[in-house]
């Protein structure tokens, strides 16, 4: 089946370009609902998250993602994550731009988050808890593993030095893709893909890796959206008691969890080609299950509090970059105007840059 894909850069309110792609089913059907892709740490969508989205696409589903600042095709110093609710708040603003277009406001719309990507959807959740219809969370970061939680005297050492050296790569770690792909072909093509960071995690993100599990662990039980937590029980880089916590915790009524015996962490990426289709298998269906029409009346709901009443919320707006080379640059609200499905991800120039997938 083909899919169409498209890329665009958008301009967050920090001045920062963003690169945001999209994988639609190529059917002159509309999709049957929205998936956002919150890639994890280190990643990046357009090609480590590929596949994920033709296989999402080729079942129906419209598909977006964003690298986050510092990650993948974006601007910023290479995963250098200063604030990580910066980072949530980027991707709250692509993906309600996309879902307030007329074509898909009557669509259900989940999170589809990886590893750190988990955390990012949670907290997106936390942001709206009434808005998102359910997530896909693929082990998922949500909890620090007492087994490799760092002692406070370390951390506290660390603190009084990150806004000195906040982008230090000082922070020791093991080869992640080494523990987290099984497959040793896919761990080498991963390996090569220059848009990964691979390099020591900085110092400033390290501390805001820590601080968002902390936080997340906390707030488990506030969790109250349809989700299903995927985890592969020989994963050595997210613990699978973590997602434990987060499916007995979690105050969702609707709730699905699944351990694949023998799985490492890159369920969808670096297993065997049968031990993907059968994750995909089992997302798909969860997804199929939850996917239906809304009518505008159901959409109605009151706006969320603010995390912190005393900050200033930042400015609701995301600016599509038209043109690489000082071209026109117009805002777009989160709740703007209507839009035709072929001007949703618009390429550099002010044209559309579409592929044709064949899978």
């Amino acid at each position: 089946m083909d899919v169409e894909y498209h890329e665009e850069y958008v301009r967050n309110p920090r001045g920062v370009q963003l690169f945001t792609c999209g994988w639609l089913p190529a059917s002159s059907s509309p999709p049957k609902a929205l998936v956002f892709l919150c890639h994890g740490y280190g990643m990046e969508c357009s090609d480590f998250m590929r596949a994920c989205g033709i296989k999402l696409a080729t079942a129906g589903y419209g598909v977006f993602g964003i690298d986050y600042e510092g990650h993948g095709k974006s601007m910023g110093a290479g995963c250098y994550i200063q604030k990580f609710e910066n980072l949530v708040a980027d991707c709250d603003r692509f993906f309600k731009s996309i879902c307030d277009m007329e074509e898909y406001r009557n669509k259900s719309r989940f999170l589809y988050g990886e590893s750190m990507g988990g955390a990012v959807a949670l907290l997106l959740h936390r942001k709206d808890p009434a808005f998102w219809d359910g997530a896909v969370l693929v082990a998922p970061m949500c909890k620090i593993s007492e087994k490799v939680k760092p002692h406070p005297v370390v951390v506290t050492l660390l603190t009084q030095v990150e806004e000195i050296i906040p982008k230090w790569k000082i922070v020791p770690a093991k080869d992640v893709i080494d523990s987290a792909f099984k497959d040793p072909v896919k761990r080498e093509k991963i390996r090569k893909n220059k848009l990964i960071y691979q390099d020591k995690p900085r110092l400033k993100t390290a501390l805001e890796l820590l601080r968002t599990s902390m936080d997340v662990e906390d707030s488990l039980s506030e969790v109250t959206m349809p989700f299903f937590i995927l985890h592969g029980e020989a994963d050595t880089v997210t613990d699978p008691e973590v997602s434990r916590a987060l499916y007995e915790r979690a105050a969702s009524t609707d709730k699905t969890i699944k351990l694949y015996p023998g799985m490492w962490h890159g369920l969808t990426a670096g297993e065997p080609d049968e031990n993907v289709e059968l994750v995909f298998s089992d997302i798909v269906s969860w997804l199929d299950k939850r996917s239906r029409h809304w009518e505008p009346n159901e959409r109605v709901r009151t706006p969320p509090e603010p995390e912190n009443k005393h900050r200033q919320a930042a400015p609701t707006k995301i600016t599509r970059v038209t043109s690489s080379s000082g071209g026109t640059e117009s805002p777009v609200p989160a709740h703007g105007q209507p839009q035709r499905r072929g001007s949703c991800l618009c390429g550099l120039g002010g044209r559309p840059h579409q592929q044709q997938c064949r899978m």
